[in-house]
C-alpha cells in the first residue's frame, strides 16, 4: 500500500499473487489501461511468467467491473467503518479484511453464497470426479488411462 499507484506496486502485487498461487498452466491478467500497466516492465513481467495481458477498452469501466465491485465493497464494508492512524495500520487491518474475512468467511452471491476459498475448493473437488470418472470409463472401456483424461462433450458441457 503506498501513496501513489506506480509500476512498483502493481508488479509486486502481481509478484506476489504469482507466488502464493503458482499458476501450472497460463493466466489471464486483466487491467485498466493505466501507465503502470503498459510499461515495459509490467509487459516483461507478464512474459517472463507465462501470464496473459487483457486490457479494458478506454473509457469502458464495465471491463474491470469485478475489481470495481471489490473496491466499491471493500470501503462501503471496511474502510469508511475505520480510522487509520497510520498507512501501515490501514494496509494491516485491509490485510486482514480480505486474507481473514472476504475470502475465507464472507459469502458470495456470485458463488453459490460460499466463500470463495470454499467455492474454489469445491470446484476443484468437481474437477478431480469428473477426472477420475473418465479414467475409469476409459479403463473399462479397454482405453488406457491417458485416453481417459481426454476431455469428452459431457465435459465441455458441465462446464469444466
Amino acid at each position: 500500500m503506498q501513496s501513489r499507484m506506480t509500476k512498483d506496486i502493481v508488479l509486486n502485487a502481481l509478484l506476489m499473487a504469482v507466488w502464493r498461487r503458482n499458476p501450472q498452466k497460463q493466466v489471464l491478467v486483466h487491467s485498466d489501461q493505466g501507465s503502470q500497466y503498459t510499461s515495459h516492465e509490467w509487459q516483461s513481467f507478464l512474459k517472463s511468467h507465462g501470464l496473459e495481458g487483457s486490457m479494458s477498452r478506454r473509457g469502458n469501466c464495465h471491463d474491470n467491473a469485478v475489481a470495481e465491485s471489490f473496491f466499491q465493497l471493500l470501503k462501503r464494508e471496511w474502510i469508511k467503518k475505520n480510522i487509520y492512524g497510520t498507512r501501515e495500520e490501514a494496509r494491516s487491518d485491509i490485510f486482514d479484511y480480505i486474507e481473514m474475512f472476504y475470502n475465507s468467511k464472507r459469502r458470495h452471491g456470485s458463488s453459490d453464497q460460499m466463500p470463495p476459498t470454499e467455492y474454489e475448493k469445491q470446484y476443484y473437488r468437481r474437477l478431480r470426479s469428473v477426472w477420475i470418472i473418465l479414467g475409469d470409463s476409459a479403463r473399462y472401456a479397454g482405453g488406457n488411462q491417458s485416453q481417459g483424461l481426454r476431455r469428452s462433450p459431457q465435459t465441455t458441457k458441465a462446464g469444466y
